[in-house]
């Protein structure tokens, strides 16, 4: 994060920068309006036609040479990705760099689930059905990612040793995380174009399982054939399809991650809570930047 202010922020993503809105940035800028054309590469405009949700549309203006695409690495201890950057018409650029946090944490969790299981004798108890679509990897830890995106949350999972089922209704952002999962030369993820909340209901009435599950659902959203997705709405709901989907095993674990303006860590606790009981451990709390001039910008609640 190179700065923020004005109701913008501007970012690196390996050689380029990029100027983006961000509702969150209501301080001024550090750098000014000047030094901010001078920097970057792309500059994200809103669509003033857009009505009161569609300021998230509208047009990138490129410096010479910058591309619509191009290539980031995201290395550490734990995994070594490669992820596809995009200039899309909602301001969005193929990944969340906030949730690398979450992406961390879903791999140590993973290892643990599977030196758990393996430490109680029964490697196969996070082990969907043999035979089942997408069961790429024998005695993997099964884990469920919904509204998965471009799939830097699955690549995590399968980094560790997941098999990882990974939904999202939008099939050209399906085919997106198929690239950056051959480009970060993994496998064993199970490709599913469906509504989200359609999906875990069938998984409950198949009695399905999962040693972990990750959602990271949008404020608004459609399915394939229309769905509407409301997050106040459906979020209750999808926590109680997840709940009984949730493995009994030890180091189950569950990732929720909210964007929607206004909502809280504590809001998001009590709504877990309530579908899953109160856990032994759990984290919750806000994810965010801090760029060079001390300003904390706030990116998502996660719990």
């Amino acid at each position: 994060l190179v700065d923020c202010g004005g109701f913008e922020k501007l970012e690196r993503f390996g050689r380029y920068l990029v100027a983006r809105p961000e509702p969150q940035a209501v301080w001024d800028k550090s750098l000014g309006d000047k030094e901010w054309l001078r920097r970057a590469d792309a500059y994200f405009r809103r669509d003033p036609r857009g009505g009161d949700r569609g300021g998230e549309r509208g047009e990138w203006t490129l410096r010479d040479g910058m591309p619509q695409q191009w290539w980031i690495g995201y290395c550490s201890d734990a995994m070594d990705l490669k992820l596809r950057l995009g200039l899309t018409a909602f301001k969005h650029v193929g990944i969340f760099p906030e949730q690398a946090a979450n992406w961390e944490f879903i791999a140590g969790q993973v290892r643990r689930v599977a030196e758990t299981s393996a430490g109680n004798g029964n490697p196969g108890s996070a082990v969907a059905v043999a035979g089942r679509p997408g069961e790429n990897v024998s005695g993997a830890v099964q884990v469920l990612n919904l509204f998965a995106y471009t799939g830097g949350a699955p690549l995590a999972a399968g980094s560790a040793g997941a098999s990882v089922t990974h939904v999202d209704s939008v099939k050209p952002v399906v085919s997106w995380a198929r690239e950056n999962m051959e480009a970060s030369g993994l496998d064993g993820v199970r490709w599913i174009v469906d509504d989200a909340l359609k999906f875990a209901r069938r998984e409950v009435k198949r009695g399905r399982k999962y040693s972990g599950i990750i959602l990271d659902p949008p404020a608004y959203g459609r399915g394939p054939d229309g769905e509407k997705w409301i997050l106040e709405e459906n979020i209750c709901e999808m926590l109680a399809c997840c709940a009984q989907l949730l493995s009994p095993d030890a180091g189950a674990f569950v990732v929720l991650n909210l964007y929607s303006m206004g909502l809280s860590a504590m809001l998001a606790r009590t709504a877990v809570r309530q579908a899953f009981g109160t856990p032994a451990d759990e984290q919750y709390g806000e994810l965010y930047f801090e760029d060079p001039f001390s300003k904390q910008l706030p990116l998502g609640i996660y719990y």
